[in-house]
């Protein structure tokens, strides 16, 4: 039961991730990978750091990843696929 409908959200996800990102989101999402790469070598310095230094790069690695993954996701109204499946049913 419950089968059916994940795949139906994975194919709609997948379609969604595919379509066009507009300009904005495209900058945005490269501003995510910069921010993620920072905190990544802030954690995998060679060097011992403060804890609120490598806390703070954690951070950093988090808030870049999430804002990768969202301006992935964001399309406009025009490529969206034209379905009507929802969440709950």
């Amino acid at each position: 039961m419950y089968g059916n409908k994940k795949v139906k959200i994975m194919k709609k996800i997948i379609k969604r991730a595919a379509a066009p990102t507009p300009k904005f989101f495209k900058v945005l999402r490269t501003v995510g990978v910069v921010l993620a790469a920072i905190g990544g070598s802030i954690l995998a310095a060679p060097v011992a750091l403060p804890v609120v230094v490598t806390t703070i790069g954690g951070y950093i690695v988090e808030a870049g990843g999430v804002l990768t993954a969202t301006s992935q996701l964001a399309t406009t109204a025009d490529s969206v696929p034209d379905d009507t499946t929802t969440l709950d049913g």
